[in-house]
């Protein structure tokens, strides 16, 4: 009897065990390397571009069965940083992209993306999402190459949006007449560069 018991405490046991890991396995959330990781982007006007990145404050990128399967990124709009020009001409750009024109960063220090569906097609998946910039939200959606070197994950996705769905009017033809060589294009760009690192195991809700 007390063999038998002993068994039976055996299985019950390895079973937990490959419940666990198959929970594991099932639903797994890598936490975003903000150190790693930007937001860049890119806004174009008749005489030209500009360009810069904005870093990651904290997000989550899922994975289900071996698959990304969801992300949550918020960005830290007081990092803007712009790349293409020094000096007085660098903070003068910086300080018009944080003020109301553009991001009204004092009042929306925060921006968030939140997938709502992602589709794997290929080496490639497609990403549907909720974009909230100024505290205004509009669905989006493009393309995210996902990849691991090491122990890291990582999801790299360019998309282009109308700035002026999320208010960002200045300088907008749609807006303004006459604006000549003073028009800013309406779309920008967005490249996510994201690496996950960290690696944490949950069991499924």
């Amino acid at each position: 009897m007390k063999r038998v018991l002993i068994l039976i405490a055996a299985f019950v046991f390895s079973a937990g065990i490959v419940s666990a890991k198959e929970n594991m396995a099932e639903k797994v959330e890598l936490k975003v390397d903000t150190k790693s990781s930007k937001v860049h982007w890119t806004g174009k006007k008749v005489t030209g571009e500009h360009t810069g990145y904005v870093s990651v404050e904290n997000g989550s990128l899922m994975m289900k069965d071996g698959q990304l399967s969801g992300a949550t990124i918020k960005m830290d709009m007081n990092s803007i940083v712009c790349t293409d020009l020094e000096g007085e001409w660098n903070e003068k750009l910086v300080g018009h992209l944080k003020s109301d024109d553009f991001f009204s960063v004092d009042k929306h220090p925060i921006a968030t993306f939140e997938t709502k569906s992602i589709k794997k097609s290929g080496m490639k998946h497609e990403v549907v999402g909720d974009l909230t910039i100024k505290g205004i939200t509009h669905e989006v959606s493009f393309p995210v190459e996902v990849k691991m070197e090491g122990d890291k994950f990582m999801a790299n996705g360019t998309a282009k949006f109308d700035r002026t769905n999320w208010d960002i009017r200045f300088r907008s033809g749609k807006f303004f007449s006459d604006l000549g060589d003073n028009l800013i294009y309406d779309d920008f760009e967005i490249k996510f560069e994201l690496v996950a690192s960290g690696l944490e195991a949950y069991t499924s809700r």
